[in-house]
């Protein structure tokens, strides 16, 4: 299967733009000496490249954030003594280490912060924030709470309303409600939190619900981001077959939408394109998959995820062996260009570690076990190549060179770094299978 992963495309987008796009700028550069490491001098903080660096002096000094954090704990929960941008800060700081009680405090100030400035666009932070905090951590059960807690409110004479925002303090039980006019926003919030709400149905299996939720929102606009939903949510329940035609159709609509700009068209087909080579894969149409690889290599020659993908289809079902390895050696090598290009200071120069995992199952299947050994080994020393399939690959190199007890230690560590996805999870039964055949 094509490790589309390795390529993120989020489905329906993270809101919380601040920490991805502002605060990611921010920590491509150095923090000034005199960042605000403190409670007050982050209530101070104006501006996203200060927040950033902030936030990136926080996440270096790990030791100085438990601090804050613990200082700045109490505050978050009295509501008033604790801005928004200090609060933001301390959430994305406190989700960074894993302390989700924290992050929730901080992220439920924010959002209490951006309805007494009746911002939109901080609303969308704040509960685009929370929400992915919960769904990252695989809490659905929260977050389909959290996004109902903000659909179908009663109004004190029992009529049902909708309403752009409603906040419940878990602590008090006291519900602060604010309709669609309280805010000047171009972003419907409400679209968004069913999108979220569909996602974490799925996620915990109740994928009939999903679609009556999603079939209503469909019903209510025609927006591509829905459609898109649609084929996600087939694909996430192994509907394969139904997946790829929601993903056909809405490609289709996509080229002449206009009701978007050229440069999103351009965007979500190509975007959706990439996606629905994955699930030929899924359907093991593997010679469909590789034709809209191929396709999508005719725009972007040198894209490295392009050249990978392909060249590793091709080398997981023993096709076109030379030819791939020449395509996964230019993603490399195109991907050594970009981050050079970047002149990242935080970059530490190493080889993409899926990309190298590819070369080295390629070089596994032409029986260059040597060569192979040695990528896979260098793919593992990446942080984000921690992963049950490379294990997988490197224990099977390691079997053919006659090492059976080091490739039975590599598929046990592969074991520790299973997702909950569809695919870790059939590689999982796989590698169980392989343990009990060469395990002593």
């Amino acid at each position: 299967m094509a490790r589309i992963a390795r390529r993120r495309f989020v489905v329906l987008g993270l809101v919380a733009s601040f920490a991805i796009a502002s605060l990611a700028t921010g920590w491509a550069q150095s923090a000034p000496d005199k960042t605000p490491r403190d409670v007050a001098g982050l209530n101070n903080i104006t501006g996203s490249e200060p927040a950033s660096n902030s936030l990136k002096a926080l996440l270096d000094d790990k030791d100085k954030a438990k601090s804050v954090i613990a200082q700045a704990l109490p505050l978050a929960k009295e509501k008033e003594q604790l801005r928004y941008n200090a609060s933001l800060i301390l959430a994305l700081t406190a989700a960074e280490m894993k302390d989700l009680p924290a992050s929730e405090a901080f992220f439920r100030n924010c959002i209490h912060q951006a309805v007494k400035l009746q911002s939109a666009s901080k609303l969308l932070q704040s509960f685009g924030g929370l929400i992915e905090i919960y769904f990252e951590n695989k809490k659905y059960d929260e977050t389909a709470k959290l996004c109902q807690e903000l659909i179908n409110l009663k109004t004190d004479d029992g009529k049902e309303r909708i309403v752009l925002f409603a906040y419940t303090d878990k602590r008090t039980g006291e519900t602060e409600f604010y309709e669609n006019d309280s805010f000047n926003t171009t972003e419907p919030l409400l679209p968004y939190i069913f999108r979220q709400q569909v996602q974490a149905m799925a996620k915990q299996g109740k994928y009939e619900q999903a679609h009556r939720v999603l079939d209503n929102l469909l019903k209510q606009g025609d927006d591509w981001r829905d459609r898109q939903l649609k084929g996600w949510l087939y694909r996430e329940a192994g509907e394969f077959d139904k997946a790829a035609a929601a993903y056909i159709d809405l490609i289709d609509s996509l080229k002449n939408d206009r009701k978007i700009t050229a440069k999103e068209r351009d965007f979500a087909v190509e975007r959706n394109q990439y996606i629905l080579s994955n699930i030929y894969v899924d359907l093991k149409q593997v010679d469909k998959s590789a034709e809209m690889l191929q396709e999508l290599l005719k725009a972007k020659p040198n894209d490295p995820g392009y050249n990978n993908d392909l060249g590793y289809i091709w080398a997981d079902h023993d096709m076109n062996l030379d030819q791939a390895e020449k395509l996964v050696r230019k993603a490399l090598e195109e991907d050594r260009k970009r981050r050079k290009a970047d002149n990242d200071p935080e970059d530490d120069l190493k080889d993409n570690g899926a990309y190298l995992d590819s070369l080295g199952w390629v070089l596994f299947k032409k029986k260059d076990y040597k060569q192979a050994k040695k990528y896979l080994l260098e793919a593992l020393d990446d942080k984000n190549s921690q992963h049950i399939e490379i294990y997988d690959h490197l224990a099977d190199v390691l079997l053919a060179l006659g090492e059976r007890q080091a490739a039975v230690e590599a598929w046990r560590k592969g074991l520790e770094h299973v997702t909950e996805t569809r695919r870790d999870q059939d590689r999982k039964k796989r590698v169980e299978e392989k343990l009990k055949l060469n395990a002593k």
